[in-house]
């Protein structure tokens, strides 16, 4: 018994090396893909939580910057002008106008060499403030008598602004000079009712003036133009310039490019409302420009083009630089219908 135990030992133990062996690989090979799939798992959360919250979070502000944007979009003014009503915008024209009503004169033969709807009657915005002036300047007061800015001269027909506040002291000149050179509202106001007799007495002048000069087809209810009840025709404006014209201090207001006027301890820096006063292809001698939503924008002008002294009214343009646009195309075709009639004499006297 004894020889026989000594010799199985070996035996076995030998056996249970190799299935103690066997078990440890199998349970390494198992026990592998496990660990693999936790770790690419665990790759993949951290992946998942560190990129994608991290998009929507771009596309989200994005989002709402888009949002940010429609929010502040202006409206635009879209009320139709009388003239656009009227259908005259749709009348044609050999140089394609954007004004709806356009007059060109030569001053001194009165010779028509465009017209465009130029009887109609329309309101006139702040080509009323030439009426203004040439009532101001027929009554012969001093122009360095201080006028005081009211209430009385705040715009409660359009509710337009103005740098000249309430309390305000400038000498009537100065008025009279920024109502010409800005279109400033409350100086023209404050004009109509520092008048002899007050702003009523101050527009019936304005009227029996026009009446004077003929101009049958004008209508004045207040000095500034922000009323759409101030009409006339353009037939009507080219006499009013033609009269202002024959007075030095509406030339010289009217064509100043700027001017520096101090109110109080303050000085303001004013400038002309149409442009071609400073260009230097232009020839200018008076000008008035206007713009209510009701007339649309307006240009009336005394100028020299080509040597010929014109009178160019345009009336209900479709913005503010149409009608300068207008004037150009004006400028140029009497430009060119000079050179061809300079060529035409001296093809002639040859």
């Amino acid at each position: 018994m004894g020889i026989e135990s000594t010799a199985l030992n070996p035996l076995k133990r030998l056996l249970t090396r190799r299935i103690l062996g066997q078990c440890l690989s199998l349970c390494l090979l198992l026990s592998f893909p496990f660990t693999s799939y936790a770790a690419d798992s665990e790759a993949t959360r951290k992946a998942i939580a560190s990129k994608k919250p991290v998009k929507k979070a771009q596309q989200t502000n994005k989002q709402s910057t888009k949002v940010r944007k429609v929010a502040k979009a202006k409206p635009s003014d879209t009320q139709p002008s009388f003239g656009r009503v009227a259908g005259l915008h749709q009348a044609d024209d050999v140089l394609d106008l954007r004004s709806s009503v356009a007059l060109v004169i030569d001053q001194d033969t009165q010779e028509v060499l465009l017209r465009k709807n130029d009887q109609a009657v329309l309101p006139i915005a702040s080509l009323t403030k030439l009426m203004t002036g040439l009532v101001i300047s027929d009554a012969n007061l001093s122009h360095s008598e201080m006028i005081t800015i009211t209430q009385e001269d705040v715009d409660t027909e359009k509710g337009s602004s103005s740098r000249l506040a309430v309390g305000s002291v400038l000498s009537r000149g100065d008025l009279l000079h920024l109502a010409l050179m800005s279109s400033e509202n409350r100086a023209a106001h404050a004009l109509g009712r520092t008048y002899p007799g007050g702003s009523k007495v101050f527009v019936k002048a304005m009227n029996d003036r026009a009446r004077g000069l003929g101009m049958a087809s004008t209508h004045y209810v207040e000095p500034t133009g922000l009323s759409s009840r101030n009409q006339s025709s353009a037939a009507d404006l080219a006499v009013l310039v033609g009269a202002a014209y024959n007075v030095p201090m509406m030339r010289e207001f009217s064509t100043s490019p700027g001017s520096e006027v101090t109110v109080g301890r303050r000085t303001l820096q004013y400038n002309t409302t149409n442009r071609l006063v400073k260009s230097p292809n232009w020839d200018i001698g008076l000008q008035k420009t206007g713009y209510i939503s009701e007339a649309g924008q307006c240009l009336v002008m005394q100028t020299k083009v080509a040597g010929r002294k014109l009178i160019i009214v345009f009336l209900d343009s479709a913005g503010k630089l149409s009608r300068i646009a207008d004037a150009e195309r004006v400028r140029r075709w009497v430009e060119t219908q000079g050179a061809r009639t300079a060529a035409v004499t001296a093809s002639t006297a040859g």
